[in-house]
Parts: structure tokens; C-alpha cells; sequence
């Protein structure tokens, strides 16, 4: 009683979370009003709230959670190598002559942005299909090539993500006991600036498509069958503390994968000029290993699929018209919202006005835990996509809100060797209105330029409340 009476007879202080309506009383008396931020659960939407409180409370809460441990204790129990190089068509399953893999979820060519429709000439170039971007073009619009999404074979593009028939590509094999010889695939790196996953397809972009084709991929494959498989799991996680954080920055990892070839790469290739070509294509792009962290990821989170309960996240991915996620209860069904536009830092002669939206299968990443979720580990990724260090500590802090567990194969030195924040629950995100944070590069809006900048980006909401109410439909039909 003698609280209560303080309470009638002191000055008032109050703190204020909710509509802020409410705090104009306490103010109009005098009250120091401190006003903190408040979000309703989902948006506030009632359809979405009720799925939200379904999920996220009594027995079948529990039930879920099972199935997000068991859904993450299968992805870090995959054992993802990398175990040699193919031809597209001779190694991706479903690949054809006349199919075109791109990143994120379906779109046809009416539909595609900028940069894909100029890969897309780029392939056709490369295919000898087309001998001018204006035959190209029509040959595309005339519906000569098919379009499927990279994930509907087992595989990732960064950026437009382009992936043909006759293209080099890695092959990423789970040496775990559960999914043993499970695979996934990925081109080659053709580094930064003006490359084909950016859209353009001029004479230099095409003949260092050609070298790859001719020299590179050979190289690294003889020397991959030399050598024997190599374990990305331990390099990411060396590289993580070396300054990688697995998307933006992968300087680290690209050197832990040369010292781990060039042994093999001298021995196995006979033409020293050739080898030498080959590691100083490799040192010369830091974002080599990019295309190896994004099928390793892969092949974890494929490991992940098929808990008919499982809120967790195993696909985020873009085209640059849409974004698209996927879940483990529902594999294969995609929910798409608007591709959102990056904001960052741009070359010198670039704006904001010259930009397309985020565009890539790079994201799945940040689905496994790394680029945006382990910003922590790289602070000088800042100077890249912008903020501070203090910032990429602050991601990767916030990004452990809305995940499952950590990963403790993964950790990080700046946040005492915790594991990077894994598994993202879409539950998560919708109760605490908090979306996952993905850092990626900036494509040009037009065909042909290329890159123009990097920074962060967060995907659309309707993504994840779609999922949701899409996950709470499943589980309530299944039970």
C-alpha cells in the first residue's frame, strides 16, 4: 500500500510503448514522457496474429520446436565437399539443351529485370545460339530457351545466377552419414565489375567465359581428382575467423582454397603456363570462393528439408523482380514479394537512380547462417556495404533473435566463439517483427554494365507472413 501511495504522491515518470495517442495525458500534465518503439506481433494483422499465437504457443509449439531441432541438427550433421567439376548438362540433374537456370524464384523473360535479360543474351551468346544481343533477345522472347529457377536442380547462381548447358560447374557432394552423396552445384567465379552474373555480356566477358571453359575448369578438376574432396565446412569456418563473413567477403576463403589446390594444380598439370594462368585467376578474385560457400550452404540446408512441422527457413533467393523463400515443412513451394532495393555504397559515377532491385541466389548465405548473420567476424566488410563495425556486431546480435540455435562449427571471435546464428524461424521474424538482414551486391538496372555497388537489404514482408499463414494451413490440414 505504501508503493501505491508513492506511486498517487510522487512526480510521475513514464515510460510508454503502444499507440501513442494514450501518452498525450501524461504529458499534457507534465509528465516526462520517454516513448519507446512498439510493433504489434505479424504487423498487427488479425489472421496473422491468430497463426502466430497457434504456432507459438502450447503442445504444437512445442512440436515445432522438435522439428526446428531436428531440422537444424540434420544441417549440422551435412558434411558438404567440394568433390570436382562437370559439365552443366553432364552433372545437374533435369539440365537440358535447351533450359536456362537462373537465381531466385520463377520469372519469365516479360517478367525479367535488366541484368538477367542481359545474362540471358550473354548465355545465348556463349551457346552460340545467337550471333548479335538483338538475335539473342528475339530468340529469348520467342520462348527458344526454357527458364527454370537454379534451386529446382539442386543449384545456385549468384546474381542473375545464369547457368548453361555447356557451362563449367562445381560439384558439391554431403560426405555425412545421412545424406551421403547428396549434391549440389554452382558455376565458376568470373570475379567482379563488368561479368555476366551482373548482366553484361560484352567481347572480354564472353572470352573469360571461354578461358574458364577451355583452361580453368580442367585445371581444377585434374587437380581435384589429385587432390581428393576438400571440406568447405572447415574452411568457412577458418575463414570466419580470418575476416570472411561468407557473401561480401571472401578473401579468406579464397586463400585457404589456393593453398589447399596449388599442390595439386602443379603436380597434375603439365603445362606450367597453364597452371600458373589458373592460380593467378584464383588470386587475382577475392569472391572466388563465393561460389562455393553458396552450394555448400545449399547442400546443408537441403539436409534440413522435409520436417512436415518445421518453421525453419531453407530458402531466400531473388531474381531481381521477386524474392522468394522457402520452407523445410514445405519444400519446393516458393513465397514471393517484391525484390527490395539495396541500400549501400556505389562506385564512383553511380547513384541510387542506376540501380536495380536486390537480385541473386547469394542469400542462401545468410539462410545458412553466414554473410549478414556473421557480419560480426568481417568488421571490415563495412567499408564495403557501409555502417560501422559496431554495426556488424549488431547484426549478427539481432540476427540471433530470430534463429533457431547457433552453429558452433561456425564461430566468431568478437561475439567470445559463439556459433553464427542459424536457422531462421519464420515464427521469429513475424513475432518480433524483425527480418533477416542480407548483404549482396548492386547490380545496374540496365542490361550489359554490370556492378555498381554493394550494401544491405532486407526482404519483403510479405514473404514471411505468407509462409506463415501458409505453414499454419499445412499443419492444421496434417494433424
Amino acid at each position: 500500500m505504501r508503493g501505491a501511495a508513492s506511486l498517487l504522491t510522487s512526480p510521475l515518470e513514464v515510460i510508454h510503448l503502444g499507440i501513442d495517442s494514450v501518452a498525450e495525458a501524461p504529458r499534457h500534465g507534465g509528465a516526462p514522457v520517454i516513448s519507446a518503439e512498439f510493433l504489434p506481433p505479424a504487423g498487427g494483422d488479425a489472421a496473422r496474429v491468430a497463426a502466430l499465437t497457434r504456432l507459438s504457443t502450447g503442445p504444437l509449439s512445442r512440436e515445432i520446436d522438435a522439428a526446428n531441432q531436428r531440422a537444424l541438427s540434420r544441417f549440422l550433421s551435412s558434411r558438404p565437399h567440394l568433390a570436382g567439376i562437370g559439365i552443366a548438362r553432364d552433372v545437374i540433374p533435369g539440365m537440358a539443351d535447351d533450359l536456362f537456370l537462373h537465381a531466385g524464384p520463377p520469372v519469365t523473360w516479360d517478367r525479367m529485370c535488366g541484368p538477367l535479360r542481359g545474362a540471358v543474351v550473354g548465355g545465348l551468346l556463349f551457346e552460340g545460339r545467337a550471333s548479335t544481343p538483338e538475335e539473342a533477345e528475339r530468340k529469348a522472347a520467342a520462348g527458344e530457351i526454357r527458364f527454370e529457377p537454379c534451386h529446382h536442380h539442386q543449384t545456385v547462381g549468384p546474381m542473375a545466377g545464369l547457368v548453361t548447358p555447356s557451362m563449367p560447374v562445381f560439384i558439391i557432394e554431403d560426405l555425412g552419414d545421412e545424406r551421403r552423396g547428396a549434391r549440389t552445384f554452382c558455376t565458376l567465379n568470373e570475379g567482379l565489375g563488368k561479368v555476366l552474373r551482373y548482366g553484361a555480356f560484352s567481347g572480354e566477358v564472353l572470352a573469360r567465359l571461354g578461358y574458364m571453359a577451355s583452361d580453368l575448369a580442367p585445371v581444377l578438376s585434374a587437380a581435384l581428382k589429385a587432390r581428393g574432396p576438400i571440406d568447405l565446412r572447415l574452411l568457412v569456418a577458418q575463414a570466419l575467423q580470418m575476416g570472411d563473413e561468407g557473401h561480401n567477403r571472401n578473401r579468406a576463403g579464397t586463400s585457404l582454397l589456393l593453398r589447399e589446390l596449388a599442390p595439386a594444380v602443379v603436380r597434375s598439370c603439365p603445362d606450367k603456363e597453364r597452371a600458373a594462368s589458373a592460380l593467378e585467376f584464383i588470386h587475382r578474385n577475392d569472391h572466388f570462393f563465393l561460389n562455393l560457400s553458396m552450394p555448400m550452404a545449399k547442400c546443408m540446408l537441403m539436409a534440413a528439408e522435409g520436417e512436415s512441422l518445421s518453421s525453419m527457413v531453407t530458402v531466400m533467393a531473388r531474381n531481381g523482380t521477386d524474392f522468394g523463400i522457402q520452407l523445410s515443412a514445405l519444400p519446393g513451394r516458393w513465397f514471393t514479394g517484391p525484390a527490395q532495393f539495396v541500400k549501400g555504397l556505389y562506385f564512383p559515377g553511380f547513384s541510387e537512380g542506376d540501380a536495380n532491385p536486390d537480385i541473386g541466389d547469394s542469400a542462401i548465405t545468410e539462410t545458412a547462417g553466414i554473410g549478414g548473420f556473421a557480419m560480426a567476424a568481417a568488421p571490415a566488410i563495412v567499408q564495403f556495404v557501409g555502417g560501422s563495425a559496431e554495426d556488424a556486431l549488431e547484426t549478427t546480435r539481432r540476427m540471433g533473435h530470430i534463429t533457431i540455435g547457433p552453429n558452433p562449427a561456425w564461430a566468431i571471435p568478437s561475439t567470445g566463439f559463439s556459433g553464427t546464428p542459424t536457422g531462421i524461424d519464420v515464427r521469429l521474424v513475424a513475432e518480433r517483427n524483425l527480418l533477416p538482414t542480407i548483404n549482396t551486391g548492386i547490380a545496374h538496372r540496365n542490361p550489359g554494365v554490370g556492378q555498381v555497388g554493394a550494401g544491405l537489404v532486407n526482404p519483403p514482408w510479405s514473404s514471411f507472413h505468407d509462409a506463415l499463414l501458409a505453414l499454419d494451413s499445412h499443419i492444421a490440414k496434417n494433424r
